[in-house]
């Protein structure tokens, strides 16, 4: 039977094995501005996040509870992500850049212009089981200067880029899209979730998630509209193990199975702009979500593959 609670609502029966209704949505830390990318490394046990308009990253201690800062400056920081290799991929709104943070703490730069025109604002990024490092270009970062610096678009659109890992070629694998957002892959790879914002630039515009089928050579072919957000806006997501969504949304976070359907909401009193799966069974949902820093344990796992 659908029902809320004080944390969940569980709108399809089937959500009600993904969630415990006794578990607490815990408040990490406060603070923020705008709390985004969040993004957790195993080997540590702790989880990096964005703080987009205050110009810096944070770092939670999983075994401590503690905050520190991670990087400040960091260049607007939105987008974060965790390769194969354990190493930190961003989008960087301020550069206008996807970097690398190397083992060493030195950044590389992967991609900082198409074509010799630079990006608007790199905004969320994934990486491949090939090493192939996708991510989304809306112009939220130049279009004031509360998350990066006001500029004029170069490039002229909002597209989806994929950077080759081989090569280092980038080509742009989507390119009908007002705002791209976030963006995810199922676990075998073989479908690309990416979310479109463009509600907020233009009335009535697009506020739902596409899906894309992925050829082995990395090109996308279908895209049709896989969900419309009831509440706000899709902004990041992550998908579990068995392949259903768990989007960001302005009244917490929303559960879609594979089919479309949605499952079932936590209830966040803030609202969300991107979650990650973390702890050492990758069962705790990590929320950020305007000021503050958010998670709860769940009954099922993020899918290993970003």
């Amino acid at each position: 039977m659908a029902g809320v609670t004080e944390r969940f609502e569980i709108i399809d029966e089937r959500f009600s094995t993904l969630v415990k209704t006794s578990a607490q949505v815990e408040q990490l830390y406060q603070g923020c501005r705008w709390a985004e990318g969040p993004a957790y490394f195993p080997a540590g046990r702790y989880l990096v996040w964005s703080d987009i308009p205050n110009d810096r990253m944070l770092r939670w201690d999983e075994t401590t509870g503690a905050v520190g800062v991670f990087r400040e400056p960091a260049g607007f920081t939105n987008g974060n992500t965790v390769d194969r290799q354990g190493r930190l991929v961003t989008c960087e709104h301020g550069n206008r850049r996807v970097t690398r943070t190397e083992h060493d703490g030195s950044l590389t730069v992967l991609t900082d212009n198409f074509g010799g025109k630079r990006y608007n604002s790199p905004n969320d990024v994934v990486v491949k089981s090939d090493g192939s490092v996708w991510f989304t270009d809306p112009a939220y970062g130049i279009d004031s200067d509360y998350e990066g610096h006001q500029a004029d678009s170069e490039i002229g659109a909002c597209h989806v880029y994929r950077w080759d890992a081989t090569t280092g070629e980038v080509r742009i694998v989507a390119d009908d899209f007002v705002r791209p957002n976030g963006l995810a892959f199922s676990p075998d790879e073989t479908r690309l979730y990416v979310s479109d914002t463009g509600s907020t630039h233009h009335r009535g515009g697009p506020r739902h998630m596409r899906v894309f089928d992925v050829a082995a050579d990395g090109t996308l072919s279908g895209g049709k509209e896989f969900a419309t957000c009831t509440s706000g806006l899709f902004d990041g997501f992550r998908l579990d193990t068995a392949g259903r969504i768990w989007a960001s949304a302005a009244d917490g976070v929303h559960c879609y199975h594979p089919d479309g359907t949605l499952l079932g909401k936590i209830l966040v009193p803030e609202t969300v702009a991107n979650v990650e799966f973390g702890g050492p069974r990758r069962n705790r949902l990590f929320i950020a979500a305007t000021t503050s820093l958010y998670s709860v344990l769940l009954p099922v796992n993020g899918a290993l593959r970003r």
